[in-house]
């Protein structure tokens, strides 16, 4: 059974959405500016998009334990490819910890991450999780029917006892070391257990290896990067500990558009990754799903050409006709061509006063690059003053600021890379001054593996975009030494109280806190709140609470309770007062022994002020037999269906999301 917070959150999360569906409807469409959660789903791909669609997509109703235990494992299987990791420097040991994001924007990292992920969605689902680290690997395993069974997704395995159950870790390594009690040289000889697994010897090892269904004749396992030999050396009992490297929850997909605005993803890349700065470049950057590393993903559903893909994410301003207002965050004292015909298309209203727009670029895949080009028009001692805000507009970093008239380019990766969200301004100051053009482009990494791919043959769409909610995040590395290349916790801004100054969240007494101030551009729907946390001390704990009044009051959603080494638990503010745009988060730790906060994430969910359905075009682009195919619809609704039919075997080039008009 789901977890009661698990069944609440995706109980809210349904009546938001069939509540927007059915105000729609009497929304006029000239009032509005951003069409949100935009999905676009096949029949033939299973949806990851948030824990709510994982939910729907593998947890079905009246699992046995033991079931759910598989169908999370077969998640983490088909969406997890092993490889080297991605790191954004903002989660634990840097790497990207959240299981949807990791699904949808990577797709690939290695064992000690996908072992997490497994024990993140594990426990969401109500079931107990726990992991290993044993010689040169890193496992989970979920507990069902009173005992502790091993799951490996990373390497894709795990091991039956004769009566059909699954073992667990600790059973066996005393396997393992039972064998090498009897074959006395083997243990730790690379080599000589290459050669005893050869010509199906691997069959005469360890009982519990023997009868495992994931190696093949030759004792590869299902990618063949890792065999036999290999797991004889990770469960030699060298290594055996209890170890988890810890998890983010709370990343969602949530593709939203404005006018002048659209999102291409593509079933290919131009070679670009998160890592491209240093680091490493991952195997599968080059791979194709079939061959190679990645032989095994057509098992597991994959109907990708390859594992990596390169999208493109634009935003042309329509200045000149004034639809742009509804999609910013604010505007002052500015007048458009639509208003009286005179030029530039946006200037000053009042030219005695300055005036400013300000709009958010959020995004659910990472931005890689990143590009501004307008057109400006400065007038005699007028300027344009470009700035540029990561933290939710908490603190603004000066890009340029124009005193000549013409088109100019500016480069933002260096404020973008690695981050998803990002807020712009720009203010006008003189007579005449202005713009006549503004976009930005950006490219992005995303997943190809849970694209909505086609297939020979019939193919049924389906396509939402509800609620009309955005979100606003708060997450910052807890790491000093990834200031300046991530943000870092106290860059949002929060009061601490008996925090360490060594820059962890680390209690430096008996009792202290962590307060986070948190606005909305709209009207608040929830706030969800992922802790990942140490509490050693049967005492130690974290209360975590929110405060809709500025602080007079707070309401407890919860506790973060010891004893424990590191344990993770997700919290949902659903009773949210009506108009209410601001709140505090706050971490109220007790401390006896070691109260920490290894990671935290706050996303804030809102309502739109001009948030609601208008037409969507989706269009597929790939080709049969060489051929080229494109398939254009225009969503009018906002949940639709329809069909698209393949007289070949699809080979997917792009998918493209943008307003109808």
């Amino acid at each position: 059974m789901l977890s009661a917070l698990s069944r609440a959150s995706r109980s809210s999360h349904l009546v938001v959405v069939m509540a927007a569906l059915a105000s729609f409807a009497g929304l006029a469409r000239a009032e509005v500016g951003v069409v949100s959660h935009i999905t676009v789903l096949s029949n033939h791909v299973d949806d990851v998009s948030s824990i709510e669609a994982w939910e729907k997509s593998f947890i079905k109703e009246g699992m046995t334990d033991k079931e759910k235990a598989l169908a999370i494992w077969r998640t983490v299987v088909a969406f997890q490819h092993q490889d080297a990791p991605p790191s954004e420097f903002l989660q634990l040991e840097n790497n990207v910890q959240d299981p949807i994001k990791l699904f949808n924007v990577y797709g690939y990292s290695f064992c000690s991450v996908t072992s997490a992920h497994v024990q993140a969605l594990a426990r969401h689902a109500g079931l107990k999780a726990r992991g290993w680290t044993i010689s040169r690997h890193v496992v989970p395993e979920i507990l069902w029917d009173g005992k502790w069974h091993l799951l490996d997704a990373s390497l894709i395995n795990y091991f039956f006892h004769r009566d059909g159950s699954i073992a667990g870790v600790e059973e066996i390594v005393a396997d393992c070391k039972a064998w090498y009690a009897a074959h006395p040289g083997y243990k730790g000889n690379d080599a000589r257990l290459r050669q005893f697994m050869a010509n199906g010897g691997w069959r005469n090892g360890p009982d519990l290896l023997r009868n495992c269904p994931f190696y093949g004749p030759q004792g590869w396992l299902p990618a063949a990067t890792h065999g036999w030999y290999s797991t004889m050396q990770e469960y030699d009992g060298s290594t055996l500990f209890p170890y988890e490297s810890g998890y983010s929850m709370g990343y969602q997909v949530n593709v939203q558009l404005r006018p002048g605005e659209r999102l291409v993803r593509n079933w290919s890349n131009r070679g670009l990754h998160v890592m491209m700065d240093g680091g490493g470049t991952p195997g599968c950057l080059k791979g194709t799903v079939g061959k190679g590393a990645l032989r095994y993903t057509p098992d597991y559903g994959d109907l990708a050409n390859g594992r990596i893909g390169n999208g493109v994410r634009e935003y042309a301003l329509p200045l000149a006709s004034g639809a742009f207002r509804t999609g910013m965050l604010a505007t002052t004292n500015l007048a458009c061509k639509a208003d009286d015909g005179q030029s530039p298309a946006v200037r000053a209203k009042d030219p005695a006063q300055p005036a400013t727009l300000i709009f958010r670029m959020p995004s659910s895949y990472v931005y890689l690059t990143g590009t501004l080009a307008l057109d400006a028009v400065v007038g005699p001692g007028g300027s344009i003053a470009l700035s540029l805000s990561t933290n939710n507009g908490l603190d603004w970093t000066p890009l340029v600021t124009l005193d000549a008239s013409g088109p100019q380019t500016l480069d933002l990766k260096p404020h973008v890379f690695r981050r998803y969200d990002y807020r712009l301004k720009a203010v006008l100051k003189g007579k005449g001054t202005g713009l006549n053009a503004l976009k930005v482009t950006h490219d992005v990494q995303h997943s190809q593996r849970p694209l909505p791919a086609l297939v020979q043959g019939t193919n049924t769409i389906t396509f939402r975009a509800a609620p009309p909610e955005g979100a606003v995040t708060i997450e910052g590395t807890t790491d000093p030494k990834n200031k300046g290349r991530q943000l870092h916790y106290t860059d949002f801004h929060p009061v601490c109280k008996n925090i360490r100054k060594n820059g962890l969240l680390v209690l430096a007494a008996g009792t202290g806190e962590v307060v986070y101030p948190i606005t909305t551009p709209g009207d608040l729907t929830r706030i969800r709140i992922g802790v990942y946390y140490r509490a050693r001390d049967k005492r130690d704990a974290w209360d975590v609470a929110v405060s809709f009044d500025g602080g007079k009051t707070y309401t407890s959603l919860g506790r973060c309770e010891g004893p424990t080494r590191n344990h993770g638990k997700t919290f949902v503010a659903a009773d949210v007062p009506p108009a209410t745009r601001s709140a505090l988060v706050r971490f109220a730790g007790t401390q006896h022994n070691t109260t920490m906060l290894y990671q935290t994430r706050i996303d804030a969910d809102y309502r739109e002020p001009h948030g609601g359905f208008r037409p969507v075009m989706v269009t597929y682009a790939w080709t049969e037999d060489g051929a080229a195919k494109r398939h254009v619809h225009t969503a009018k609704a906002a949940e639709e269906t329809y069909t698209i039919t393949c007289a070949g075997k699809p080979a997917m080039k792009g998918l493209t999301v943008e307003l109808a008009d």
